[in-house]
């Protein structure tokens, strides 16, 4: 444990014992956040290596995915069955005494993709967490959507409309309304583009 005083109009403060945890707005949490999920992504790989968990094989030489991380949001991806159940309980556990972050249960769902109802619900209950439907939004995109249907691209094409009919009533030339449009509609659809292919028709 260590301590620190910061300079208040030229005068040192009194001394503050550093302890642990992160206050929201903090600068350094992204990178802090980062260090600690590198734990989890460890611990992941070593239950991989022991086969205490088994995730999605793609098939061929390639490694089995098991964990997909970006910012906050993770993904733990595994075949339906009670030794992951356990193994998995037992990593979240081990990552929170380990980091003492504390894993946010009533964020997290589990989501069965050709598995039974049944063993969702035990697995929602077994971990504390919520049952999840297909398509689910992660990092912007809907999971286990058919981008063949209108549905799909529907926020995508709600968002455009919203923007123009703001637009409208604001004073701007025929530049100025270009500008807006190459500069912000155009970017709105790249990140669905990037990932799926827009339907010919609707």
């Amino acid at each position: 444990m260590g301590s620190l005083s910061a300079l208040v109009n030229g005068s040192p403060t009194a001394e503050v014992t550093i302890g642990r945890g992160l206050m929201q707005g903090d600068p350094l949490a992204p990178s802090l956040f980062l260090i600690a999920a590198e734990g989890l992504r460890l611990l992941m790989t070593r239950a991989l290596d022991m086969n205490l968990f088994t995730g999605l094989h793609l098939g061929g030489e390639s490694p089995p995915i098991s964990l997909l991380q970006f910012a906050d949001a993770t993904l733990i991806i595994g075949e339906a069955n009670m030794q992951n159940l356990w193994c998995l309980k037992a990593i979240l556990r081990c990552f929170e005494l380990i980091s003492r972050m504390k894993i946010n249960f009533h964020k997290s769902w589990v989501v069965g993709i050709h598995s039974g109802v049944d063993f969702i619900d035990l697995a929602a209950s077994f971990l504390h967490c919520k049952v999840g439907q297909l398509p689910f939004k992660h990092l912007g995109l809907p999971h286990g959507a058919n981008p063949r249907k209108l549905a799909t691209w529907r926020p995508i094409l709600d968002g455009l409309r919203k923007h123009l009919s703001f637009w409208k009533h604001r004073h701007l030339s025929i530049g100025g309304r270009v500008t807006l449009i190459n500069s912000v509609l155009n970017a709105m659809p790249i990140h669905f583009l990037s990932f799926f292919k827009a339907p010919s028709t609707a």
